[in-house]
C-alpha cells in the first residue's frame, strides 16, 4: 500500500529533497506550508528538482494547533517529517519570540496534534548541531551535553526534549537527527556557504568586487543536504525510536570553504574576502564536529557527496542562476 507523509517546512532546502525521496519510494507527499502574498515563491526548489506537481501543498501554521489536528486528520499519514522553523540562527536575536513559537512550541504542536489524531504515525524532528554551541566535547555525539549559544539553538533544544518526552511518555515512535551542518544548490542566500558561493560568481561575472564575511574561522561539519534526507528517512524505518548525530565527522573552516569555491572559479579568496564586523554575532559558536558512528552502526547510513564536490556544485548551480 501507498504510504503517506506530511511534511512541514518541505518548501525548504530538505523539505525539497525529502519529497524527492520519498517520491522516487512510492510516497504520498503532502506538505505544509504558511499563506503567503508571494504566490509561487512557495515551490521554486521543488520546481528546481522538477517535483512541484506531484506532492500535494496544504496551508497550515505551527502556530496553530487547531490546523495541525486538521491536516493530520485529513492526511492519516504514515510518517510525519517535522521540518519547520525559523531557521536562521542569526535572525533568532533579531526575532526571538519569533523563534522560540515555531521552532520551539512549533514541534511541540506538531507532537500533540500526532498524539490527538494520528498516534501510530511515525515522528521526525529536525534537530540541531546549534544545540551544542559551547561544545563540552571536542567531538560530539547523541550523549554530548547541549550548551546553546543563540534563541534558535535553545529553541530546537526545547523541540528536541519535547520529542524525546513524547516518545518516553506517550509511545510515540518519534526520532531526532541532530544535524550537522548540510548544504545543497537549494540552500538560502541568507546562509553562509550559498552567500560564499553566489559571491565568488558575481566576482567572477564582475557583477561585484568583494565579498563581505563575518568570522571565517568558524569551523563546521559540513555535508550535503540529499544525503542528510537519507538518513531521516532511515530513522522512521527501524523498530524502535531514537536520536541520532548526522554529520560528517570532518570539520572545515569557513575560510577553507571560501577557497574551494572561489578556486572553483579561477580566482583568490583572498584577493576579495573583507571581514565586516557587522556579521560577528553576538555568542559564535567556534567548532562543531559530529561523531555520527550511531548512524553508521544503527542506520547503516554514510555521506556519499564530500565537501569538495557538494560546493562546486554549488558554485555551478549558482552561475548557471546568474547565466539565465
Amino acid at each position: 500500500m501507498t504510504k503517506t507523509a506530511v511534511i512541514t517546512g518541505i518548501t525548504g532546502q530538505d523539505g525539497a529533497y525529502l519529497s524527492a525521496l520519498l517520491l522516487e519510494k512510492g510516497y504520498r507527499v503532502v506538505g505544509v506550508v504558511r499563506r503567503s502574498s508571494h504566490e509561487g515563491i512557495a515551490a521554486h526548489r521543488m520546481r528546481w528538482l522538477g517535483i512541484a506537481d506531484k506532492v500535494k501543498l496544504v496551508d497550515g501554521n505551527l502556530a496553530d494547533l487547531s490546523c495541525l489536528i486538521r491536516i493530520m486528520q485529513d492526511a492519516q499519514p504514515d510518517e510525519v517529517y517535522n521540518l519547520a522553523a525559523q531557521s536562521f540562527v542569526a535572525a533568532s536575536w533579531n526575532q526571538p519570540l519569533l523563534t522560540a513559537q515555531i521552532t520551539g512550541t512549533g514541534a511541540l504542536n506538531v507532537l500533540e496534534s500526532l498524539r490527538i489524531a494520528a498516534p501510530k504515525a511515525r515522528f521526525y524532528q529536525a534537530s540541531s548541531s546549534e544545540m551544542f554551541g559551547k561544545v563540552q566535547e571536542a567531538v560530539q555525539s547523541e550523549t554530548t551535553p547541549f550548551y546553546p549559544r543563540s534563541p534558535y539553538a535553545a529553541a530546537k533544544v526545547f523541540a528536541h526534549w519535547s520529542t524525546v518526552n513524547y516518545r518516553e511518555s506517550f509511545g510515540i515512535h518519534a526520532s531526532s537527527g541532530i544535524l550537522f551542518n548540510h548544504e545543497s544548490p537549494l540552500r538560502g542566500l541568507e546562509f553562509v556557504t550559498r552567500k560564499v558561493t553566489d559571491g565568488a560568481v558575481q566576482i567572477k561575472l564582475g557583477k561585484a568586487r568583494e565579498l563581505r564575511l563575518g568570522n571565517i574561522d568558524a569551523k563546521r561539519d559540513w555535508g550535503h543536504a540529499r544525503d542528510y534526507v537519507r538518513a531521516m528517512w532511515l530513522m522512521l524505518q527501524q523498530d524502535e525510536p531514537g536520536d541520532y548525530v548526522v554529520a560528517t565527522g570532518r570539520t572545515t573552516s569557513v575560510r577553507e570553504m571560501c577557497r574551494i569555491a572561489f578556486e572553483h572559479l579561477g580566482l583568490n579568496a583572498d584577493e576579495h574576502i573583507v571581514i565586516d564586523p557587522a556579521f560577528y554575532r553576538p555568542a559564535d559558536v567556534e567548532i562543531l564536529l559530529g561523531n555520527p558512528q550511531k548512524a553508521r552502526t544503527n542506520l547503516n547510513w554514510h555521506p556519499e557527496i564530500g565537501l569538495e564536490e557538494m560546493i562546486r556544485e554549488m558554485v555551478d548551480a549558482d552561475l548557471k542562476r546568474h547565466r539565465a
